[in-house]
């Protein structure tokens, strides 16, 4: 309970809050309109008023925190701010995509019932205007104001029209279609299937979210809905006059004709705060991104991956962050996020680029991929670069244990994050021992120089297990050659003990099992050419958990993954069962 806590506790708490807020504004507001002002309108539109104007609430919270959560530069910045007081409070903000899409997805809830229940009062306003009988209360309500239209309550001010009409001809009308074809388009295109295998279908379409912002801004400017103005209740009381309505106007009476208005326009007071934070953040990025940034060089690994190796002044980069690139002889207003495969310590920052679209195939051959001589330097494509952005990664140094499990293409965080390890054992190796002293973890140990002077602290996990997962041969390629290099190096200066690899071979082909079986009893892989040899099928990863918590008692166990959800939501629930007193799994994954 403790670790499901640990890991989920803050996230839930979260939610909850989000929920209730949602569930207070509802109900208020659908009270609200339950009231003495909106009596009259109620005659025209029933209970479909209040449902009407209850999502219109929540509309405007929820379109208040959508732009929040890909606010890349402030969540970088409070991530920085926070992660030296509550780890857990730092890690919510790497699940800032699927926040994204829980708001998007009330949004959308609202949004249907929001247009449900003003079909139905377009209805209603119809009726009471065809239905043209003095002596029913809707008609003597719809006529009000035909003269000179100052307090009318029914919008449709004509029996000649229909609601179609209305609905093209109208401020509310036409926004309203706007605003819901934007959301339908930005919405079906978020679509994994489409977002995975047609990203500049995804890319396009959510722009359309600056229409969708502009529509919701003008959406209330046309006051449509209207409720008795509040000096036209004290000459006119619903509850004594609704039944006098024949006799309105007249003194013996005692009640006037009733007068209505529009509330004043509200949503732009929920969302112009967030719209002039994302202006900024935009600003930002574009100035930023400005900043030339020069290709050192391009490397051609198998699998058709591409790597750039790039340089950027003043640029700084720590473990498993990402960056936004654009080639603007490709297009120019296409930003792809590419997780960068550099160490901090490198002079350089790299990224892994997999050709499998139409533009990471137009970028492989402007670096020349498609040509068998070497690209010259001046040849190669202008880049643009934005970032980089903190990820869950960054936080790999704070547990004694770490659990790295890339699948596939998901691997490219841990080659920054293993590159940086080994050039901290190295570093640490050369002039430093350590000293374990009472009190502390083995993390918060203390270096000593030759003189027992201390030193500055650095924090280096002591045990890193990295398991790749991958459904093909080919897939290993590009990867191999690192880990074969770190390999080497470890085996050389007789620092093997800190990594431990685990890669699996998910899918093969019975050419291939025969041909693998011949060969395994060889010094190396066939397969990586790595001496710790390939294992076949996928991980059990119940045993993985176990023998694990055996080796390490005592510790915080950080397990990242970048991968598919399938994978995330097995590894979370292993997180959970092996956490015990002694040994706590705390869960990490990787959102772009």
């Amino acid at each position: 309970m403790g670790n499901f806590v640990a890991n989920e506790g803050l996230s839930i708490f979260v939610i909850l809050v989000w929920l209730g807020i949602n569930a207070f504004l509802f109900v208020h507001f659908y009270m609200a309109f339950l009231t003495d002002k909106w009596f009259y309108t109620r005659v025209l539109l029933g209970q479909a008023l209040s449902w009407a104007r209850a999502p219109a609430a929540c509309l405007n919270f929820n379109c208040m925190l959508i732009l929040l959560p890909v606010c890349r530069n402030l969540l970088s910045l409070l991530r920085g701010t926070i992660q030296c007081c509550s780890r857990t409070a730092a890690r919510q903000l790497d699940r800032n995509i699927t926040f994204h899409k829980l708001v998007a997805y009330m949004i959308a809830f609202h949004t249907a019932v929001h247009i449900i229940a003003h079909l139905f009062n377009f209805e209603y306003f119809m009726d009471a205007q065809l239905n043209r009988n003095s002596s029913l209360l809707p008609f003597v309500l719809s006529e009000i104001g035909t003269g000179d239209n100052a307090s009318f309550l029914n919008p449709i001010r004509s029996n000649e029209t229909n609601p179609t009409i209305v609905m093209f001809t109208t401020i509310a009308g036409l926004t309203g279609v706007v605003i819901t074809l934007a959301l339908i388009l930005i919405i079906t295109s978020s679509m994994e299937v489409i977002r995975r295998s047609y990203f500049e279908v995804f890319w396009y379409t959510h722009h359309l979210f600056v229409i969708f912002f502009i529509g919701l801004v003008f959406h209330g400017f046309g006051r449509i809905v209207r409720g008795q103005t509040t000096e036209s209740q004290k000459t006119n009381i619903p509850e004594t006059c609704a039944d006098q309505f024949e006799d309105w106007g007249r003194n013996a009476s005692g009640c006037a004709v009733p007068e209505f208005a529009g509330n004043p326009p509200m949503t732009w007071k929920w969302v112009v705060g967030p719209m002039i934070l994302y202006v900024c953040e935009r600003l930002v990025r574009l100035i930023r991104s400005q900043q030339k940034t020069v290709i050192t060089k391009v490397v051609m690994h198998p699998s058709n991956t591409l790597e750039l190796q790039m340089k950027k002044k003043g640029f700084s980069m720590e473990v498993g962050q990402y960056v936004f690139i654009q080639c603007p002889s490709i297009s120019l207003l296409e930003w792809h996020p590419f997780t960068l495969t550099s160490a901090p310590e490198e002079d350089y920052f790299s990224a892994h680029i997999r050709i499998v679209g139409d533009w990471t195939q137009a970028l492989y051959e402007a670096c020349g991929g498609d040509k068998n001589e070497t690209q010259e330097a001046w040849k190669l494509p202008k880049i643009a670069i934005d970032g980089p952005f903190g990820t869950a990664s960054e936080d790999v140094f704070r547990y004694e244990v770490v659990m790295l499990v890339g699948a596939g293409i998901g691997v490219t965080p841990f080659a920054s994050i293993l590159k940086s390890v080994w050039y901290k054992r190295i570093q640490n190796n050369q002039d430093v021992f350590t000293k374990k002293v009472r009190g502390t973890s083995t993390v918060d140990e203390v270096f000593l120089n030759q003189e027992n002077a201390v030193v500055i602290p650095r924090c280096v996990p002591p045990q890193i297990y990295f398991y790749w997962l991958c459904p093909e041969t080919q897939a290993f390629e590009w990867f191999a050659d690192l880990l074969q290099s770190l390999e080497g190096q470890m085996t050389e200066k007789g620092m093997t003990d800190f990594l431990s690899n685990h890669i699996y071979l998910t899918r093969w082909k019975e050419t291939e099992a025969a041909n693998f079986r011949v060969h395994h009893e060889a010094e190396n892989d066939p397969i990586t050419g790595l001496k710790q040899k390939t294992l076949y099928g996928k991980p059990n990863w119940d045993n993985e958990f176990t023998n694990i918590a055996s080796k390490h008692p005592g510790t915080q166990v950080g397990v990242f993954l970048c991968g598919p959800p399938q994978l995330g939501k097995s590894l979370e629930k292993q997180c959970l069962s092996h956490s015990a007193d002694d040994v706590k799994f705390i869960f990490n994954k990787e959102n772009f």
